[in-house]
């Protein structure tokens, strides 16, 4: 299909671009070859587009830039239409079928029999069933050797092409947002509130969410993870929302939490406390720095203002192009993390307080740009405590 129609979003020379960098990166680990499982590498590589990836499915890429995308019937039109990937071979779904296998014919057939082969193991889907006849299936055709971050190392900087995108995210994050505090109000039904900050992004033009929006009020205040059952703000209440502007896949996340009616003093403070560790540790994300140090000095203001007890263990990561289940991003923000900041990095910096005892909840983050000097907010919104 020479001539058929395609949903690119990057050029060709920043594909081609990727592409070399990736080759470059298997001649330094002398790998031979990359089996990839990750739908994020396959999307940044050649611009493929699917969730398909919950089935059995492999893109190879040789140590001379040869691409093979292995998958089902129903991504064939798919790959065609989303990305550059020509040879694409599909695996028939019958019983019995063993597409691992299929797989070890294509590596012999590009001349890899026993030759030093990465896969990307850490993947949603090559699950551990998968994993394991994968690994029966190349076992004395190939050496095996675990190479699950390559590709992520080379995402985690961003081009300007990218950082465009997330820009457009973050514009959405923020309208997203808007659209929550202009909808939070004593009486108001949480569903109402998600469907308004849905319906900013999908009218912007943006993207599903590689993860559901968390929000929670009352109990569910002090949760940081999407849970069902929705509920209707009481008239004293808390609010606590995390979600993504998305576009192009690109994730530009914020946090926080809105209090609704009477204001409690205590959870003031909390907000001024998460403030501070916000602003410290958006400032301790310097290129050539450990990012742990970020997590640090996010755990020392913390601490230093009482809240060492109510803090959580990390307190953000990478974002980019991410797929479902979720839309964290390698490296993450937490203590030791050795990984040094770097131009084009893109970090989620959220302060979650959580006070089981008292039953308060207090949340701040934003989406940065690591750049020359330091962290760019990609946010416009304010970081002042929201009273509804």
């Amino acid at each position: 299909m020479p001539d058929a129609p395609r949903n690119l979003h990057f050029s060709t020379g920043e594909l081609a671009r990727r592409l070399e960098a990736t080759v470059a990166s298997l001649a330094v680990r002398g790998l031979d070859a990359l089996v990839m499982f990750r739908q994020e590498s396959m999307y940044w590589l050649t611009g493929y587009d699917t969730f398909g990836y919950v089935h059995f499915q492999a893109m190879v890429l040789t140590a001379d830039g040869k691409l093979t995308l292995l998958t089902r019937s129903a991504d064939r039109l798919q790959a065609r239409f989303t990305s550059v990937v020509e040879d694409v071979r599909i695996w028939v779904d019958r019983a019995g079928a063993e597409p691992e296998r299929e797989l070890a014919g294509i590596l012999q057939e590009h001349g890899l029999s026993g030759r030093r082969v990465g896969v990307e193991y850490e993947a949603y889907g090559l699950t551990a069933a998968k994993g394991k006849r994968l690994e029966a299936a190349l076992d004395g055709v190939v050496r095996v050797e675990d190479a699950s971050f390559l590709v992520s190392e080379l995402r985690a900087v961003k081009s300007d092409e990218e950082i465009a995108y997330v820009r457009r995210a973050a514009e959405l994050g923020d309208a997203a947002l808007a659209a929550a505090q202009a909808r939070a109000a004593a009486g108001v039904f949480e569903g109402d509130i998600l469907a308004d900050m849905h319906a900013a992004i999908a009218r912007g033009g943006g993207d599903d969410p590689a993860n559901e929006f968390i929000l929670g009020s009352g109990p569910g205040a002090l949760m940081c993870r999407y849970y069902t059952g929705r509920r209707t703000l009481s008239p004293d209440d808390l609010l606590t929302i995390e979600h993504a502007g998305v576009y192009r896949h690109y994730h530009a996340a914020l946090m926080r939490t809105f209090v609704i009616g009477r204001e409690d003093p205590r959870v003031v403070a909390m907000h001024a406390a998460a403030h501070d560790a916000l602003l410290a540790t958006e400032a301790a994300l310097r290129p050539g720095r450990p990012i742990g140090e970020a997590f640090d000095a996010h755990a020392r203001t913390l601490d230093a203002a009482g809240y060492g007890h109510t803090r959580l263990n990390a307190c953000g990561y990478s974002l980019g192009t991410t797929f479902a289940p979720n839309w964290m991003d390698w490296p993450m923000l937490f203590a030791g993390q050795g990984y040094e900041a770097r131009p084009g990095n893109v970090f989620f910096c959220h302060m979650i307080l959580f006070d089981e005892a008292a039953g308060l909840a207090m949340t701040l983050g934003r989406t940065s740009l690591v750049g020359a000097t330091g962290a760019e907010p990609l946010s416009a919104a304010s970081l002042d405590l929201v009273r509804l």
